[in-house]
C-alpha cells in the first residue's frame, strides 16, 4: 500500500479514521464466514464530504475501493484483497431527522435497521423492513443489496421504501437526490440506479425513507399443511380474507422445521413433527379485537376447508416473538458445520417441482446430505441450504441448485445479490442485452472500475 496515499488519506478522514492492514484482520469477518477480511487500510470517514474527498483521491490513483456495512452479505458482495482499501461508513450513524407528518426519515447510510425501527417506535411510525440481521445490517447496504426480508408481500423490498439518496461517484462526484416526495416524475429516477448495484456504481452514504403508520394489531398464527396445493390455496384464501393485511407468508419444509425445533435449538415445537409443510402467518392493521377476529375467523375457514391441518394462533406479544424467534434461528443450518445457502426465486407453481428435483440429485450424488429448504413463498423467494460435509462440493452443488431455475423463468438470486458467488450465473437470469447495459453503466460511472472491481459481472 503506498505510504504517500495513506497519509493523504489521514488527513483527510484524521488519525483515528485509519486501520492498517493487521488491524483490519482481527475485525470480525461477518455472518456465516470463518474467514478474516483481508485488505491493505480500512479508512472510516465521518461525512459525504470525506467519502467524497477519499474517492477522488482513490480514483486519481487508481486504487480499488470495496464499501462495507454490517457484513451480513451472504454472497461475498464485501469481499477484499490484500491490495484494496476497504471503505466502512461505521461512523456514519447518524439518524438526521424523522417528520412524523411527511413520514419520512433521513439518515446516513452507516445507521442500522434496528436502530431506525427504534427510533420511529416514540413517533409512531415504522420502517417496515425486517430481516433476521436487523442488528448489525445497515440501511446503507440494505438499499445497496436491495434487501427484501420478512414482509416483501406487503410492503414490497428496498427500493420501495427509498424516496432519495446521496451518492457519492467514482470520481468523488456527489449526487444529492434526497428526494422526499413519494411522487416525482421529474426526469429519470437515479437513485434506483443505486439500489441493488453492490456498490459497484457509487457509494451510498445518506437516504430518505419511506415511512408508514405503525400497526396498532398484530395477528401470528403457526399452521401445518397437508399437501403444496393447500399450500398456496392456503396463501390465496389468507391474502383475500384479511383485505390487503396480510403482512408474511413465511413457509418451512418439515426438515428446517425439525431443525430449529430440536436441540440445540431452543425453540420448541408449535405443532407436531411430520407435516410436509409449515408456516408462520402474519397480519398487521389497525384494531386489535376487529382485526383478531378476522384472522381467527379466516384460519377457521381454511381448516373447514382442508387447506390446513392443524394450527396454533400467538395471544401475547411474548408468543409471537416466539413464533418468529423459530423462523429467524437460521443459524440452526450450520449445526453440522457451515453448509452451502442460496436465495432463489422462481413462479409458486414451479416451486414444489424445482425442490423435489434439487433434492432428488443431491441424494443421488450425496446420499448423506441434508437441504433444508424455507422462505417467503408470498413473494416466491426460496432459501435453500444445503451441507454436504465436503467444501469442495460447492461448484457440484451451485450447479445443481441454479441451472433449473432457466427452464423454469427463475433468478438466481431473489434478495441477496450477486456479488462473487454469483457471478458465473447471472447470464441464467439475465440477457446477453441486459448484462452489456449493465457493463456501459459501470464504464460510465466507473471508467477506472476502482469501486467493487469484480464484483456482480465486472471484471
Amino acid at each position: 500500500m503506498n505510504e504517500e496515499l495513506i497519509e493523504r488519506m489521514r488527513t483527510i478522514v484524521g488519525a483515528d479514521g485509519i486501520l492498517d492492514a493487521e488491524e483490519v484482520r482481527k475485525r470480525p469477518a461477518g455472518f456465516l464466514r470463518t474467514d478474516t477480511l483481508q485488505a491493505g487500510l480500512l479508512v472510516r470517514p465521518r461525512t459525504t464530504a470525506e467519502v467524497a474527498a477519499v474517492l477522488k483521491l482513490c480514483n486519481q490513483n487508481k486504487q480499488a475501493v470495496v464499501t462495507q456495512g454490517g457484513l451480513t452479505g451472504l454472497v461475498h458482495g464485501a469481499d477484499t484483497a490484500p491490495e484494496q482499501i476497504v471503505l466502512s461508513l461505521e461512523r456514519m450513524n447518524t439518524i438526521e431527522e424523522i417528520d412524523p407528518v411527511q413520514r419520512v426519515a433521513v439518515a446516513q447510510a452507516g445507521v442500522t435497521l434496528q436502530a431506525m425501527q427504534e427510533a420511529l417506535e416514540p413517533h409512531g411510525l415504522a420502517f417496515p423492513l425486517d430481516l433476521g440481521a436487523r442488528g448489525s445490517a445497515t440501511l446503507g447496504g440494505n438499499a445497496a443489496t436491495n434487501a427484501g426480508g420478512n414482509r416483501v408481500i406487503r410492503y414490497g423490498m428496498m427500493r420501495a421504501m427509498v424516496l432519495g439518496l446521496e451518492v457519492v461517484l467514482a470520481d468523488g462526484t456527489v449526487i444529492s437526490s434526497l428526494n422526499r416526495m413519494l411522487k416525482n416524475n421529474a426526469g429519470y429516477d437515479l437513485k434506483q440506479l443505486f439500489i441493488g448495484a453492490e456498490g459497484t456504481l457509487g457509494v451510498i452514504t445518506r437516504l430518505v425513507l419511506r415511512l408508514t403508520e405503525r400497526p396498532r394489531s398484530q395477528n401470528v398464527a403457526f399452521a401445518s399443511v397437508d399437501s403444496f396445493a393447500a399450500l398456496t390455496g392456503f396463501l390465496k384464501h389468507m391474502d383475500q380474507s384479511l383485505g390487503g393485511g396480510l403482512s408474511a407468508f413465511e413457509v418451512m419444509w418439515r426438515d428446517f422445521y425439525e431443525l430449529v425445533t430440536t436441540p440445540p435449538a431452543k425453540s420448541s415445537p408449535p405443532l407436531l413433527h411430520g407435516s410436509p409443510f409449515y408456516v408462520l402467518v402474519e397480519s398487521l392493521g389497525a384494531d386489535q379485537e376487529q382485526d383478531t377476529a378476522r384472522f381467527v375467523a379466516a384460519l377457521e375457514k381454511a381448516s373447514e376447508s382442508g387447506l390446513i391441518a392443524d394450527a396454533v394462533i400467538a395471544s401475547s406479544d411474548r408468543e409471537r416473538a416466539a413464533i418468529w424467534a423459530m423462523r429467524d434461528d437460521v443459524m440452526q443450518v450450520a449445526r453440522y458445520g457451515m453448509p452451502f445457502t442460496f436465495d432463489v426465486s422462481l413462479p409458486v407453481d414451479a416451486m414444489e417441482r424445482y425442490i423435489l428435483g434439487v433434492r432428488r440429485t443431491l441424494s443421488m450424488r450425496w446420499p448423506a446430505s441434508h437441504c433444508w429448504v424455507f422462505g417467503h413463498l408470498g413473494d416466491g423467494n426460496l432459501h435453500v441450504v444445503v451441507h454436504t460435509g465436503n467444501n469442495n462440493d460447492r461448484a457440484d452443488v451451485e450447479r445443481i441448485v441454479y441451472m433449473p431455475l432457466a427452464g423454469v423463468g427463475g433468478s438466481v438470486s431473489a434478495e441477496h445479490g450477486i456479488g462473487l458467488e454469483k457471478k458465473p450465473y447471472l447470464p441464467l437470469s439475465r440477457t446477453a442485452e441486459e448484462l452489456a447495459l449493465m457493463r456501459t453503466l459501470k464504464t460510465t460511472l466507473d471508467s477506472n472500475n476502482i469501486l467493487n472491481p469484480g464484483k456482480m459481472l465486472f471484471t
